[in-house]
């Protein structure tokens, strides 16, 4: 069996009547990449923090492994160490040059003072940081700090490496170089924690991924799994008028009788509660169907035959997104604890940890 290095245990966490994160548990593998992703106040930033000792929890526990030690309470281990490599969120440093700021951060987590400067020169040169080696930090950009905050969390070359959103400010090819990195990484056998809310691009470089929405984990497998678990698929249908709320209802209990024979007869609650749904704001109707061209295509032939006094299609399409990305959304919009709405004039989805 693979070795066990990160175990969290009904791991909580309240910020005064508001639980950020709800009894989770988890298992990261020596050598596994897994995704923690969610939307913003999902709790992802919060079960960072407690995993780097920057936040107590309130309940449960986190058992961590390094050096090929026991599993041991992270309470119970030394708050520097050498083993783990953290980014927290969005970086913060003192305006210090890279180079001296990567020394530093060298220097507090032992990497040998004979290789520190070929240390640091090899990571700029990777991130394509070289010439701003001298450079001040208050100089750089949103993504070159970004970048600088994956570089130290790595500077030591430790065994357990956790991103918190290490894509966060970078353009699309500083994000491909990102990934580039952490594939790099999983070559050499590091177990590596990422947390994010974009679920398509570190679903790229994850072994698993755990899907969290208001401090819960709704679903945590691997990739593939995950999304076989999930698999349902979507039409798309734009309307030309939007239709009248009075005439819905009757309108799409004769849609579903019609092409019932067409529609996704095991559609997953979490998903959708009924097969075709209507978005006002879109003129948009979503139809959760079997999956086969040619029910595509008697679907269409109804909506245009069937229900042209009722309303014109305009548009008739399968989404692009990536399906695991659009389950996901389906699945976060419909877990919403009774009570979590309405706050601060909003969903909690909104806000930040």
């Amino acid at each position: 069996m693979s070795e066990i290095v990160i175990k969290l245990e009904n791991l909580t966490k309240k910020f005064g009547n508001f639980t950020a994160v709800n009894s989770i548990n988890l298992e990261v593998c020596r050598g596994e990449t897994i995704g923690l992703v969610g939307p913003n106040g999902a709790g992802k930033t919060t079960t960072i923090k407690m995993i780097a000792k920057i936040l107590r929890p309130n309940s449960g526990r986190i058992l961590i492994r390094t050096n090929h030690s026991e599993l041991r309470n992270l309470e119970d281990v030394s708050s520097t160490i050498s083993q783990m490599g953290f980014l927290i969120d969005i970086p913060n440093f003192y305006n210090m040059t890279a180079y001296e700021l990567l020394k530093y951060f060298a220097k507090i987590q032992k990497y040998p003072k004979d290789k520190i400067d070929d240390r640091i020169d090899e990571l700029l040169n990777l991130f394509k940081l070289s010439e701003w080696k001298y450079e001040k930090v208050k100089n750089f950009s949103k993504g070159m700090t970004q970048k600088l905050g994956v570089i130290q969390a790595i500077i030591h070359d430790p065994e357990i490496i956790i991103l918190d959103e290490p894509q966060t400010g970078l353009d699309p090819l500083a994000r491909i170089e990102i990934r580039r990195y952490i594939r790099e990484l999983q070559s050499q056998g590091k177990t590596i924690f990422v947390a994010s809310h974009m679920l398509y691009e570190i679903s790229e470089v994850c072994d698993k991924i755990a899907l969290i929405n208001y401090g819960q984990i709704i679903g945590f497998d691997t990739v593939e799994n995950l999304a076989l678990k999930l698999r349902t698929s979507i039409l798309n249908c734009i309307l030309l008028k939007p239709l009248s709320a009075e005439n819905l209802q009757p309108l799409l209990t004769r849609m579903r009788e019609k092409l019932y024979p067409y529609l996704d007869q095991n559609l997953d609650p979490k998903v959708s509660a009924i097969p075709i749904r209507y978005k006002p704001e879109k003129q948009e109707l979503k139809i959760y169907y079997d999956g086969k061209a040619e029910s595509r295509g008697q679907i269409l032939k109804i909506l245009i035959k069937e229900f042209e006094s009722d309303f014109t299609v305009t548009s008739f399409t399968q989404p692009k997104t990536s399906q695991l990305e659009m389950v996901y959304s389906e699945m976060v919009k419909n877990n919403v604890p009774e009570g979590t709405q309405n706050i601060k004039g909003g969903s909690l989805q909104n806000e930040r940890q």
